[in-house]
């Protein structure tokens, strides 16, 4: 009783004070955000942001797309700019090109790149070479997007990974987003890029939540294409990786770190142009070198990524042959002990890591 009659005596501010300090503020949960939602936040802003962007293909509109990644955006901006096409690659691939060549800049999506090889002609010889072929004269603004690479059990002819096939053609630039930053990032610059540029999503990642900045939040937030992120710092060895098997790196990393191994984890971000530099400046600091894709060995990214630098000034810092983690030389199978064993996994990575470090 004394206690409370003490405090009705104090000045008010005083007792405020008191109460005020047996509370503690905690900090806020960062933002979460899939790398579908990422996608179509950036989609939607570039489609609010300039007229002449439409987005074209396979149940994107009406059905919010098979992967609902164009979700909301048809009834937003209705059917002449959401467009559902016929289950014809090559012929939407081709009405995309037109329009770019006329001046709009279309958004096509292939429900899965696989099905790129359908209208590979569209993309390779009316995309990629006509800025070339006009002198400069006619450019052609377009994005080819969708998934690539392996999902789960859908097998051989749907488990491709495409980042060495477009990778390989001048007159594309090539991106292929791991996280949710990185995919609104790229897709508004792709958008707005004034050459065909290849956005190489990943099914399996769509569904995926990461925290999300605010700058990112940001409807002028961009990720520049051709230049790569370390995703973490580390002084014993280089891991390279893009799209899914980033996360895989950084989980090995971790397992690795326990063991006083520090591995720096490279996200690429951008197959073509490629970010050598920055792989370059890593090797030398580490001295050793590991790739990691999903994609085949035979004339893959790590292979690109190798022969870089041995041509380059990296090679004489290098202790130890660098190493591919890849993909088995395989059309992928159906069963899935066979699956998970035609895809990088960590315990394939922390192996590799050691077998470089001799360890």
């Amino acid at each position: 009783m004394a206690a409370v009659s003490g405090l009705v005596r104090r000045p008010l501010e005083q007792v405020s004070g008191l109460l005020r300090r047996r509370f503690h503020r905690t900090v806020p949960a960062a933002l979460q955000v899939t790398v579908r939602d990422a996608i179509n936040q950036g989609m939607d802003e570039e489609l609010e942001r300039d007229e002449k962007v439409f987005l074209l293909g396979e149940e994107v509109a009406q059905y919010d797309g098979a992967y609902k990644v164009s979700r909301g955006l048809w009834k937003k901006y209705g059917d002449k700019r959401i467009i559902d096409t016929p289950i014809s690659e090559m012929g939407f691939a081709g009405i995309a090109v037109g329009a770019a060549m006329a001046g709009l800049r279309p958004i096509c999506e292939f429900m899965t790149f696989n099905f790129s090889m359908q209208a590979i002609d569209q993309v390779i010889n009316s995309a990629a070479k006509t800025y070339y072929m006009s002198g400069g004269f006619q450019s052609v603004p377009i994005v080819f997007r969708g998934p690539n690479g392996a999902s789960a059990g859908v097998a051989a002819q749907h488990s491709q990974c495409f980042a060495a096939w477009y990778g390989h053609c001048p007159g594309l630039k090539v991106v292929s987003p791991w996280n949710s930053e990185d995919a609104k990032g790229l897709i508004k610059s792709a958008i707005r890029d004034n050459n065909p540029v290849v956005v190489l999503e990943n099914e399996l990642m769509y569904g995926v939540p990461f925290e999300f900045s605010s700058e990112a939040q940001s409807k002028d937030f961009l990720i520049p294409i051709g230049k790569a992120k370390i995703e973490r710092q580390g002084t014993h060895i280089t891991v390279v990786s893009h799209s899914r098997p980033v996360g895989h790196c950084l989980e090995a990393a971790t397992v690795l770190s326990k063991e006083g191994i520090e591995c720096e984890v490279i996200n690429m971000r951008t197959i073509r142009p490629m970010d050598i530099e920055t792989i370059e400046a890593s090797v030398m600091k580490t001295n050793h070198l590991v790739t990691v894709e999903g994609g085949w060995p035979q004339f893959g990214v790590g292979a690109e990524i190798c022969a870089r630098i041995m041509e380059g000034p990296a090679f004489n810092f290098l202790d130890a042959p660098a190493v591919r983690v890849t993909g088995a030389d395989v059309p992928m199978p159906y069963a899935k002990i066979l699956e998970d064993n035609s895809v990088p996994q960590v315990k394939d990575i922390i192996f590799a890591i050691k077998k470089t470090l001799n360890i």
